[in-house]
């Protein structure tokens, strides 16, 4: 059994940063998800173990940056020009696999989220 435990979100105004971390055990790909009120719960960027590969949504994309340090366990999304769009329950997630994508069947373990609130 894989462990998450999500972190770092909060109130931020527009335009601000935020930066969430996961911590997990494992040694497979890492994902963030989101999930708005009243909508589905949608991807936002995953990175592979290794970090070499990173794929994000293209609503985040130039925004948000993905990252992982594999000797503390933790992958980070640092949140950048943050805007109310982007409010939403943040998840992190990984999978028994090397997947890295959007097809969330694919994660096999989830975190408990954390709220991130864009507001004046």
């Amino acid at each position: 059994q894989v462990h998450l435990v999500e972190s770092g979100g909060g109130l931020v105004q527009p335009g601000g940063s935020l930066r969430l971390s996961c911590a997990a055990s494992g040694r497979y790909a890492m994902g963030w998800f989101r999930q708005a009120p009243g909508k589905e719960r949608e991807f936002v960027a995953a990175i592979s173990y290794g970090g070499g590969r990173t794929v994000y949504a293209d609503s985040v994309k130039g925004r948000f940056t993905i990252s992982r340090d594999n000797a503390k366990n933790t992958a980070y999304l640092q949140m950048n020009s943050l805007n109310p769009e982007d409010t939403a329950v943040y998840y992190c997630a990984t999978g028994k696999n090397y997947y890295i994508g959007p097809a969330r069947d694919r994660y096999d373990y989830w975190g408990q989220g954390t709220l991130v609130t864009v507001s004046s």
